[in-house]
This record gives C-alpha cells, structure tokens and sequence, in this order.
C-alpha cells in the first residue's frame, strides 16, 4: 500500500468512528469473519502515524513484516497518543517518508534535500539499519553501470558471476578492485602513449633477438596492451546479467570500438600479404596503393576512442555527461541560434564583399566567418575590407558577446543545479 496523507480532522473522524483497537480486533477475528467484520477488520488494520504535525497512513500488516524496527516491533506503543489517536514521532517528517517507503517496497533511498548525517540518524532512531531489519535484498545496491545484485538469479555460479560483476565494477568493493582498477589506467595512459609514438616516423624502438630477428618494441607493447583491455572486456561480457544490456551500455560500446582496429589491422594484414603496414607509412604516397589503405585509416581514426575510456573511472566526469544530456534542450537553443545568426549573417556578408573581396567566395566561406566571429574566436584568414562589411561585422562581433552570454548563463545555471543534486546522491 502507497503512503496517503490525509487531513487530520478525517483521520480524527475515522479514528473516533473505528477505535484504533487493531490489535484485539485482529486476535477476535481468528474465525470466519462477515463481509462487516472483514471491512470493519481493514479499518482497524489502518496505523495513523504523527510525523511533527503530519498525518500518515499504513497498515500494521506492512509494518509487522520487520519486527526488529521501531514501527514494527511492540516498542512503537511507548509513542502511543491517546489524545491524537496515533502514533507521534518529532522526527525529520522528508526522512520519514523514505523510511515509510522502505516498509511499504522494502527499498530504500534517501532523500535528495537531506544531509547524509541526518539521515543516517534517523535511520538509527527508527533501526532500519540493524541486519535483521529487512529481508536480503530489501536495500539494493546499484554498482556504476545501474545494475543491481536482483537482476542476477539465484545459485553458486551466480553468485560468483555478482561477485566478478562487482569487482570489475565498482573499486570500492575490495584492494584487489582498486588495485585492478589503478593497473586499467596505467594500461590506457600506456595506450594513449603509443598512440601518439606510432604517428611519428622518427619514433621507433626496436630490438633484436640472439637469432638476429626484428622485433618493434611499440607494437609488442600495443599487443599487450589490447590483451589487457581483450580479457577485462570478455569477462565483463561473462558476467553481465543479459546481453542486451551489455550492448546498449556506453561504456561497453566504447570498449569494444577502442580495441576494434588492432583486430581489424592484424586481419587485414593477415589477408592482404606479408606487408606490415604501420600508422606511420599511412601518410606514404606508396602506402595508399595499398588494397588495406583504407581500412587502416580508418582504423587510424576509431583508435581515438581509447582517451574516453578514461570516462569509466571519473565519477566526476560521469556527472558532467548526465549534466549535459539533462541540459540538452538549452544545448539545443543554442546550436540553432548559432545556425539561424550564421546562415543569415554569412549570406549577407556574402553578397556585400565578394564583389571586392576575394576572400568570400560563396556563402560557406561567408557562414565560416560568421560562426568565427560570433563565437569571438577570430582566425582571422577571412575580413571584411568594405565599410558596409566592416559595420555589419562590428554588429555580428557585438551580437556574439549577447549570444554567448544569455544561453550560457541558463546552462551554468542547470549544471550547478544539477552537479548539486549528483553530488548529494553520493
């Protein structure tokens, strides 16, 4: 049953009409009860609590269901009001809420507005944080993916999958998480780094063996490397509840584009012929007649995915992306000034310069401009020279500091509210 909040003179009324003697009605009604008696056994079923002037609603059968709390143990008569016909408790009235929540769903949250100490105190006074308080699963812990220990079935393998789910998720779970978690960051810096080394054709280390063979130190590392990120990623794969959600996951999505290209690379080379083309032959007017040219530059491009991996350990960066997704309309309202301002402004510098001006050329070289100025970058490779073009870029230079002022001012707005709100949920 939902929590209902009612005026007080109704539950005065209702009281008065009733009795609020559940107790001895409930022990009499051992026997086959009438369809009087079965309404009247409902009613006195009803638990009126007193939250510092606020009336609340349950039952008693909901509240029995954790005898080792406060509300659902015999201790709850000490607060008994004859006066008031309920229960009376001077306690946080937003915390109380939850706590009536918990009984009714056996989940429990806290509040956005109240202070974790708060709360934790009311906890304490009302012992829903005593172990025999609700059933097993009653509090659900949610690891950083959104996934919590219920979407798992029961049983030994089970169990374990949890377990490796949670380690693999959350670094807080154990030292060995952390420290698996610390080794994953040094493995993408590392990847990072060779990224960069592999584009530079003077970069290269390499080394030979007693039997006088080549090896190239930067693509051993990198094999290493995607191994490191191979394993994680498949026994991720192996433990997540279902595959549909490990598909849809962002994180996942991002793990598997990261380490795409070194498979595609190494089968591309494997079907084309000995030749090992690297990221620094790419550029190679020779290299590009290549049958894998392509494809390796490709690859070349989705390598970038790596640096968002980074993503996965920051919390903080986690809530910037929710910040933004939450403020996508005002995003929106921005993009499409900026698209209307640089259309309109572009096509009229347009036509006013390039009559004498050879740098605009057409309205996209005019809609750069305009998308330079308002955004007060500047290059300055494109200017106007006519005194018409000059004031009507005075006019697109002031309306860009109007521009970016309104709309961020919103967006700042929204994130602090929001960033707030993240960070009390923590």
């Amino acid at each position: 049953m939902s929590v209902a909040m009612i005026e007080e003179a109704t539950v005065i009324a209702l009281s008065n009409a009733y009795g609020n003697n559940s107790e001895e009605v409930r022990r009499a009604n051992g026997g086959k009860a009438t369809e009087e008696e079965a309404d009247h056994l409902k009613l006195a079923d009803l638990c009126y609590i007193n939250v510092s002037g606020k009336q609340y609603i349950t039952t008693y059968s909901c509240l029995d269901r954790y005898p080792n709390t406060l509300l659902g143990s015999p201790d709850r008569e000490e607060f008994w009001i004859p006066e008031l016909k309920s229960y009376y408790f001077n306690r946080n009235r937003q915390c109380f809420e939850s706590i009536l929540t918990f009984y009714q769903t056996g989940k429990e949250f806290r509040p956005v507005t109240v202070d974790g100490d708060i709360y934790e105190e009311e906890r304490h006074f009302f012992r829903i944080e005593e172990p025999k308080a609700a059933t097993e699963d009653a509090i659900i812990p949610i690891d950083e993916a959104g996934i919590s220990d219920l979407c798992f079935s029961k049983g030994g393998w089970n169990l374990m999958r949890r377990r490796v789910h949670k380690f693999l998720m959350d670094p807080r779970s154990s030292r060995l998480a952390t420290a698996w978690h610390i080794m994953d960051i040094i493995f993408i810096c590392t990847s990072i780094t060779l990224l960069v080394l592999e584009t530079d054709p003077n970069i290269g280390v390499a080394f030979t063996d007693k039997d006088h063979r080549a090896y190239d130190a930067i693509r051993i590392l990198n094999v290493v490397v995607i191994s490191f990120f191979t394993t994680d990623l498949l026994v991720r794969f192996s433990t997540w509840p279902n595959l549909l959600g490990f598909f849809t996951n962002m994180f996942n999505i991002l793990d598997i584009l990261s380490i795409l290209p070194f498979f595609v690379t190494v089968i591309t080379d494997a079907v084309q012929d000995d030749t090992v083309i690297t990221d620094a032959l790419v550029d190679n007017p020779e290299v590009q007649q290549h049958r894998s040219y392509v494809v390796l530059r490709v690859c070349r491009i989705f390598r970038i995915v790596r640096v968002f991996k980074f993503i996965r350990h920051s919390q903080d960066l986690i809530m910037i992306i929710k910040v933004v997704a939450r403020a996508k309309k005002e995003l929106c309202l921005l993009v499409l000034l900026l698209f209307i301002f640089s259309v309109s402004f572009g096509s009229l510098m347009y036509y006013i310069e390039h009559t004498t001006n050879t740098q605009f050329t057409s309205i996209m070289q005019g809609c750069w401009w305009a998308i330079v100025t308002i955004t007060t970058i500047g290059y300055g490779d494109i200017a106007p020279k006519t005194w018409l073009g000059k004031m009507v870029g005075s006019f697109v230079l002031t309306l860009g500091i109007v521009f970016l002022a309104l709309p961020m001012t919103i967006i700042v707005g929204k994130f602090s509210q929001v960033y707030e709100k993240e960070k009390v949920k923590e």
